[in-house]
């Protein structure tokens, strides 16, 4: 089966990147050919070695945008999206492809349809979105409705359960996201245990990460052997490059912390990460309740444990014993997580193996774009 990507994200670089990979690859292995559809100024942070077809219209960002410049900005992100919808249409029309997926989309992606050819694809059509929180249900489910009486619309939403919070539609598949795994390494997938422990914070800064107090807490740990910390970050947003210089300045060389500021790619993530014997993620803001995490499904891709706040991804951790959580991110509930699971790592080690072995087994990729491919030829 031919299968286009219609890709209009442009990010320097993270999940978004490696989510597009995940789906080229294992799509490409169980025997399909894959290509690129993206916006004509679309430029790749990755090459994923697949042909690449230009639609019209361009991309577009609210990165440093505010007042009346976002709103206009929101315009013209409406009218190159029907530029690239017309576009992905008529490309669909002439036969180039079998089926096409949309791999990061909202319920705006679904509301623009209704001015769009691309309302009747002549093909499968998924959209996939990463994740639905209370406020978004609504309008989610709403537009699913516009768009059920066309059986060649399939929506697919990660999530843990069978459901939305106790909704559910014929057209709306859900389905468990995948693992990122090491794709450029000759990995053995076990746990590390060498010493020194180390502990790595990865991912892209955001202030709401609360990283002073994660730090701060941290080096007020009392561990019973050797442990290190490594904090990288890649920055987007120039408020959060600056807060980040700040957190360097202040906590580099303390406790055997060391910083990375930069974004790591392919073979050069893979190999920060397979270095690292566990991750932290103490991250507070409410969506990551409902929006699985990358950094948890990178770990449990590398087996590799975790101490998170329970609000990441709880269904998870209620199945799989990979690491510690607390319920909050005040001080006292996180330092007992940090000591109990340095403390314990050594006993624990076997447990967290066979865990991972088990998680890894759920979220397969491979078992993803099998459920994918079953999607494009569900009938709602």
């Amino acid at each position: 089966m031919r299968i286009a990507i219609f890709e209009s994200i442009m990010t320097p670089g993270g999940h978004e990147v490696d989510f597009d990979r995940l789906l080229v690859e294992e799509l490409a292995a169980l025997g399909h050919e894959v290509v690129f559809y993206v916006p004509q100024d679309f430029v790749f942070r990755f090459d994923y070695k697949v042909p690449v077809r230009r639609l019209p219209g361009k991309t577009s960002s609210y990165e440093g945008v505010k007042g009346w410049r976002k709103v206009m900005n929101s315009l013209q992100r409406e009218i190159n999206r029907q530029r690239c919808y017309r576009g992905l249409y008529q490309a669909a029309d002439r036969g180039e492809f079998d089926a096409a997926i949309v791999p990061t989309s909202t319920y705006r992606y679904l509301r623009a349809l209704k001015l769009s050819a691309l309302k009747e694809p002549p093909v499968p059509l998924i959209f996939i979105q990463h994740g639905l929180n209370p406020g978004e249900v609504d309008a989610y489910f709403r537009e699913a409705d516009n768009v059920a009486a066309n059986s060649n619309i399939k929506l697919v939403v990660l999530t843990f359960g069978n459901d939305i919070m106790g909704r559910s539609r014929p057209n709306v598949h859900c389905m468990y996201p995948p693992a990122y795994t090491a794709r450029d390494l000759d990995y053995e997938p076990k746990l590390s245990r060498e010493s020194p422990l180390r502990l790595g914070f990865f991912g892209q800064y955001r202030r709401e990460k609360n990283l002073d107090a994660f730090l701060d807490t941290y080096l007020s740990c009392r561990f019973t052997h050797p442990v290190e910390l490594m904090v990288q970050g890649a920055t987007v947003h120039p408020d959060d490059t600056a807060d980040f210089e700040r957190i360097i300045r202040k906590y580099s060389g303390a406790g055997g912390i060391t910083f990375l500021h930069k974004g790591l790619f392919a073979r050069e993530w893979q190999e920060a990460i397979a270095g690292l014997h566990a991750l932290v993620m103490p991250y507070a803001a409410e969506r990551y309740r409902y929006h699985w995490a990358g950094m948890l499904f990178t770990a449990i891709g590398f087996y590799r444990p975790v101490v998170a706040s329970a609000i990441i991804n709880p269904e998870v951790f209620a199945k799989y014993d990979i690491g510690f959580t607390f319920p909050s991110t005040e001080a006292p509930t996180l330092k007992d997580a940090l000591e109990r699971f340095v403390n314990t790592y050594p006993v624990k080690a076997d447990r967290y193996e066979q865990e991972l072995v088990k998680a890894n087994t759920v979220f397969s990729p491979a078992g993803f774009a099998r459920k994918l491919v079953t999607v494009v030829g569900a009938k709602a």
